[in-house]
């Protein structure tokens, strides 16, 4: 037997011939067979008794995985990594997860069939396969059908395999040759310059049009716009400023601006909308730290931190400061007092708030009543007398 030899190769005209040589074929013993036709021709699988295919236990295996993947990322970012109550629902909403899991399932399923079944079952791509090019290969692509036994079958003998197809009364008798190997050494220096080459002119060509062409004009539209950058200088406006002031009294929508603004002490002030909850005074006690202790002090005693730099102000626990009402303080922390700049534009005004709670617990504890004490000793389990 010719070691070159790939097989036999024999043609026919009618679907009919086909399904009978299948059959010959199949009972004749020979497993390294198949049939080319143009088109898929029923009941040929049961003339090659061909067994159930295996794609399907790819496709399972991928499509159960699509579902456990998406199962599992939208529960650990539901539920673990960042959970999130949405319309009251629990983490762990399956129905919500079911078009996701519906469809990652058909992705990977689909994809996992394809792939294998080109790669695994068809072993594309096969360039080099001995049927390609050949008259025969034409033929069964366009209008006949063909059977091929190859000679790496157990069974294999060229005398009794072509006197099975002369039984069949086919068009026509072949034997098909593998092709001749050809190969073609990589590191051959023109190859290898030719790479070179390449390599240099595609760098060349991507730092030109990355570092030089976009800065070229016309290509700066993008990068030279007419518009006004923040902290940036502008020919637009008189003074060279880019960044404009709000038009003198115009009004978010939405907002209400302070009534009291520019009186130094008013006779209506507004009212504390906020509770002095452990949340808010927290809040409060964040804030005064960060901009009222600089001038006060931690406690408010007045004793500036910043060493003689600006006057002390008076202490928040002096008689005057305690009979301020919450509104009055409100109100010096938004206009200013004296020195003591106005902090509207650098402290929101539930921080302000905040704040007023905050002084009014120093103040507090500064200037404890009996009755403090005694509320302190019940909850603490002491005696006034110690």
């Amino acid at each position: 037997m010719n070691k070159n030899l790939y097989g036999f190769v024999a043609l026919f005209k009618t679907p009919d011939e086909i399904i009978e040589a299948a059959k010959k074929t199949a009972e004749a013993g020979y497993q390294k067979y198949d049939i080319h036709s143009p088109y898929p021709v029923h009941g040929i699988d049961r003339a090659m008794k061909l067994k159930a295919s295996k794609l399907g236990f790819i496709t399972l295996v991928f499509g159960l995985t699509g579902s456990a993947i998406a199962l599992l990322l939208m529960y650990w970012t539901m539920s673990v990594d960042y959970p999130m109550i949405i319309g009251g629902k629990p983490f762990f909403a399956l129905p919500a997860f079911v078009p996701i899991t519906f469809e990652l399932t058909v992705l990977l399923a689909t994809l996992a069939t394809v792939i294998g079944m080109i790669t695994f079952f068809f072993r594309f791509p096969e360039n080099d396969h001995p049927l390609h090019d050949t008259e025969y290969m034409k033929k069964v692509s366009c209008d006949h059908y063909g059977l091929v036994i190859e000679a790496k079958d157990k069974l294999f003998n060229e005398t009794k395999v072509r006197e099975l197809l002369n039984s069949l009364r086919p068009l026509s008798i072949e034997e098909i040759y593998y092709p001749e190997k050809e190969t073609y050494p990589v590191l051959e220096t023109k190859f290898v310059t030719f790479l070179i080459l390449i390599a240099l002119l595609t760098s060349g060509v991507t730092y030109f049009a990355l570092n030089k062409l976009l800065y070229m004009q016309p290509f700066t539209w993008m990068m030279d716009q007419p518009k006004l950058n923040p902290q940036k200088q502008s020919t637009l406006f008189a003074d060279g400023y880019g960044m404009r002031a709000p038009v003198k009294g115009t009004v978010a929508r939405g907002f209400l601006p302070y009534p009291f603004t520019g009186q130094n002490a008013p006779t209506d002030v507004l009212l504390n909308p906020y509770l002095p909850t452990k949340e808010n005074l927290q809040l409060g006690e964040q804030k005064y730290l960060t901009f009222c202790s600089p001038c006060h002090g931690n406690f408010g005693d007045g004793d500036s931190r910043l060493r003689g730099q600006f006057p002390n102000p008076p202490s928040l626990h002096s008689t005057r400061a305690r009979e301020f009402s919450d509104g009055m303080i409100y109100h010096i922390i938004t206009n200013g007092q004296n020195v003591m700049p106005s902090y509207a534009s650098q402290i929101t005004r539930e921080e302000r708030w905040a704040i007023v709670n905050y002084i009014r617990v120093l103040q507090r504890a500064k200037n404890a009543k009996s009755s403090d004490l005694q509320v302190v000793n019940k909850e603490t389990g002491t005696n006034a007398s110690n």
